[in-house]
């Protein structure tokens, strides 16, 4: 590793090879935490490549547990995570209104890194019990819509890496990896970015694969649509920017979506979102991620249509009867 960091402090970047080896290195326990922090700080002080990016996740795939949902058409909603933002759960949200509006949703969270509270916690706050077991998860899929797939359980390989990340509590290139190693492999995805950069990496890395996907960014730094500016999206075929106003809905303040300092606090306003209890911000904001979520995986229907699916999806209560459902299991 010492040479490695050498190499990199001295502003060169590293093949996809490379990049593949050295996080395959550290999956398997053969750098320090001290070495792990070293290298990790690198991509905090310049931009990851594509072609490290790719060596990451490839590396990362090919350690993962994989779980096989093919005989569903499954989508993902994840975001990177890293804005720094504290918003409600928007992404766990959004897969409960996709699925109570009958799409299958394979999502795929963890624990929070460098936010009060991510999609694992707000689901075991509720008493969801994780498993890996394929026949349940598959069950879950054909009876709910919807499995949960956390992270952890399905890439044991990264336990090394965990403990610095906590330590750190910001930011890195492993928020950039999340969405992109679901052990699912599903053929659609909605992933939120917390930069422009970012989301042209993962566009230019998602039209390589040629899975359909829809990544987008809030232009004030949202990993998600959050309905206080303009947000760009990026799919296989265009990039346009979208203001609230092009999809029927108010613009909101960032105080409108904020999600809490607690775990607690998170789980209150995501279950009262859920019971139809939100405010209208939160609903909106709710709605448009869910609506491209839904035009991701059918763009035939449309923006409007598909807002019109997820705001049925949410009102009507099939979302919270989805949610209920999948807990109570």
């Amino acid at each position: 590793m010492k040479d490695t960091l050498q190499y990199l402090f001295d502003h060169k970047t590293l093949g996809k090879e490379d990049a593949k080896l050295i996080l395959r290195n550290m999956a398997e326990g053969k750098y320090n935490d001290a070495e792990i922090a070293a290298f990790i700080s690198v991509y905090l002080m310049r931009s990851i490549t594509v072609e490290e990016l790719s060596g990451f996740r490839d590396a990362l795939l090919e350690l993962c547990t994989p779980v096989d949902l093919s005989e569903f058409n499954t989508i993902d909603v994840c975001g990177t995570g890293g804005d720094e933002k504290n918003t409600f759960n928007i992404s766990t949200l959004t897969s409960f209104v996709v699925a109570g509006a009958g799409e299958k949703v394979a999502k795929h969270g963890n624990y929070s890194v460098s936010s009060a509270c991510g999609s694992s916690n707000v689901l075991e706050f509720f008493g969801y019990k994780f498993t890996n077991d394929t026949d349940r998860l598959k069950r879950e899929m054909d009876q709910f819509n919807i499995c949960f797939l956390h992270a952890p359980l399905f890439n044991p390989a990264m336990k090394n890496v965990a403990p610095v990340r906590r330590s750190l509590r910001i930011k890195t290139f492993f928020n950039m990896l999340g969405p992109m190693v679901n052990p699912a492999f599903p053929e659609n995805q909605l992933v939120g970015v917390y930069s422009l950069n970012v989301a042209r990496l993962y566009n230019y890395l998602y039209q390589e694969s040629g899975k359909q996907h829809c990544i987008v960014h809030s232009l004030d730094g949202y990993d998600e649509i959050s309905l206080t500016g303009e947000f760009k999206a990026l799919t296989l075929q265009t990039e346009r920017t979208f203001s609230p106003a092009d999809l029927g809905l108010q613009q909101v303040t960032p105080s409108d979506i904020y999600g809490g300092s607690t775990v607690e606090e998170a789980a209150s306003v995501f279950l009262k979102i859920l019971e139809g209890k939100g405010s209208p911000a939160q609903n909106d904001v709710v709605v448009a991620n869910s609506a491209f979520a839904l035009y991701c995986m059918d763009e035939t229907r449309g923006i409007d249509r598909s807002i019109e699916r997820a705001r049925h999806s949410l009102e009507s209560g099939s979302a919270l009867n989805t949610f209920k459902n999948l807990v109570e299991g």
